[in-house]
């Protein structure tokens, strides 16, 4: 009897653990997508600097930047806080960083005027909320090429081995227009004649890949559409977030989430920015900043490489 009520007891903790993991997931998540106008502004100086360099530095102008979360908030500002200090030290602004929650409200802060330079998703950039408002600057070269894919992910553990397994399965997206995340996703329902909007028997979008990499993991959702970039990156500096999960299928290749201005920049803060992006790998510490985030260099994109995303997102119409 006593090993009998052992087992009920750790059952019922079990089950009790899962429900607060739950509870959890459906306030972080979006399954009804409530709005949230929240912004964050981050301030970048150097944690040596006294009051009086801070005071100075008050005085510098300020460049607004944006990045939009591909992966979760707190996540994104340490990822990319050493290269926004780089960028403040060698042009002499001030770096203001603010994020948002969806892509959409970081491509109307880019049409309004309210941010000078954004580091945003593919998908994002051929929105055509977006057409003719914004241009890219430059695009990161990652393992030699300017390109990604999007990667189907499932549990390790998971029978599904391929995505037609995956219908009338909980499925996770990123955000709306992530073309990684979601387009490509939608796409392949498409491509297999079946509505996107019945194809899942649940979806949600969590609107950060590696929320949508932890809740694969956890078995929360049976599949995800992700970043093959975040998921390399992952793989390669935190192994254990995606031990549990496979990849069942990898996109064709698509031009890679642009580095972005809006159209009507002032052509010599372009140019500056432009010509920092360029040559940040040709010294010893801009080379480190980027090689700790699995960047090789940037160069100047390309609008046609993304036309691939174009046709796909045309046909999910």
């Amino acid at each position: 009897m006593n090993t009998i009520h052992k087992l009920n007891r750790s059952h019922f903790i079990q089950k009790l653990v899962l429900f607060f993991i739950l509870v959890l997931f459906f306030n972080s998540c979006s399954f009804n997508q409530k709005k949230d106008n929240s912004i964050l502004n981050v301030s970048i100086t150097s944690k040596n600097d006294s009051l009086q360099n801070f005071q100075k530095k008050r005085n510098k102008p300020t460049l607004r930047v944006i990045v939009s979360s591909m992966i979760s908030p707190k996540e994104t500002r340490i990822y990319y806080q050493d290269l926004f200090t780089y960028m403040s030290k060698n042009l002499d602004y001030n770096i203001e960083f603010l994020q948002r929650k969806t892509y959409k409200e970081v491509n109307d802060l880019l049409i309004d005027n309210k941010v000078d330079l954004a580091i945003i998703c593919s998908g994002a950039y051929i929105n055509k909320s977006a057409k003719d408002k914004i241009e890219i600057l430059t695009v990161p070269v990652v393992d030699g090429k300017p390109f990604y894919q999007s990667f189907i992910i499932v549990n390790k553990d998971s029978k599904i081995g391929s995505f037609n397994e995956l219908k009338d399965k909980k499925f996770a997206y990123t955000d709306p227009i992530s073309n990684s995340g979601t387009l490509y996703a939608k796409w392949l329902v498409k491509s297999l004649g079946e509505n996107v909007d019945t194809y899942f028997s649940k979806t949600i979008y969590t609107y950060a890949h590696d929320i949508s990499m932890q809740l694969v993991a956890k078995g929360i959702v049976d599949g995800a559409s992700v970043d093959g970039l975040i998921f390399n990156y992952i793989k390669k500096h935190d192994p254990e977030r995606v031990k549990n999960l496979k990849i069942i299928k990898k996109s064709e290749l698509f031009g890679i989430p642009p580095v972005v201005v809006p159209d009507n920049l002032d052509s010599e803060l372009k140019s500056k920015l432009q010509n920092l992006f360029l040559n940040i790998h040709k010294d010893s510490l801009g080379k480190s900043i980027l090689n700790k985030i699995s960047i090789d260099k940037f160069i100047k994109g390309k609008d046609i490489d993304y036309n691939n995303i174009r046709i796909m997102n045309s046909q999910i119409k």
